[in-house]
């Protein structure tokens, strides 16, 4: 989460005094929505998701535009061995989850179905917007979950609308 703030805070001074730009914000499905032994990882991108969102709103003024990518699964380098490493699972009740999760993961790896170098052009179209998405779901999964997760929520906001809408402060 830091990484992203930090180059866009060393970016922006020269955004604004040139009125225009686009900051591009890599974040994850798992900002959209969680996932079993993904608490960190998701913590990190909704944290992401959070702080790209609000500054979109901060800088559009000066004209300076604002994306969040969200990557479903792509063939890089993620999954593999050298660039992935698992903790030793050590509490007994998460351990037979864990090593299912686990080799899930490993399973997965180099069968992702997204191509980097198709998100890399998708990239670049939409960079030459005038008004390029807030969001982008990049990739098919991720498309699947921007549906799923925007289903569950419009359905948890019915759920208990009438309650939720009797929250006001009585006038007496």
């Amino acid at each position: 989460m830091f990484g992203p703030m930090n180059v866009t805070r060393a970016a922006l001074p020269v955004l604004r005094a040139q009125r225009s730009g686009l900051v591009v914000t890599i974040s994850s499905t798992a900002g959209l929505a969680g996932g079993e032994f993904l608490s960190a990882y998701a913590a990190s991108k909704f944290g992401v998701e959070g702080w790209a969102e609000s500054l979109a709103l901060e800088v559009a003024p000066f004209g300076i535009r604002s994306m969040i990518v969200e990557p479903g699964f792509f063939r890089a380098e993620l999954l593999t061995p050298e660039s992935t490493s698992y903790a030793e699972s050590t509490i007994g009740d998460y351990a037979e989850r864990t090593a299912q999760t686990v080799t899930a993961w490993k399973g997965i790896n180099g069968l992702q179905g997204g191509d980097p170098a198709k998100l890399a052009d998708a990239l670049i179209q939409l960079a030459e917007l005038d008004e390029p998405p807030l969001r982008f779901a990049a990739g098919a999964d991720a498309v699947g979950v921007f549906e799923t997760r925007g289903k569950a929520l419009q359905l948890q906001a019915d759920a208990h609308r009438e309650l939720s809408s009797n929250l006001a402060l009585s006038d007496a």
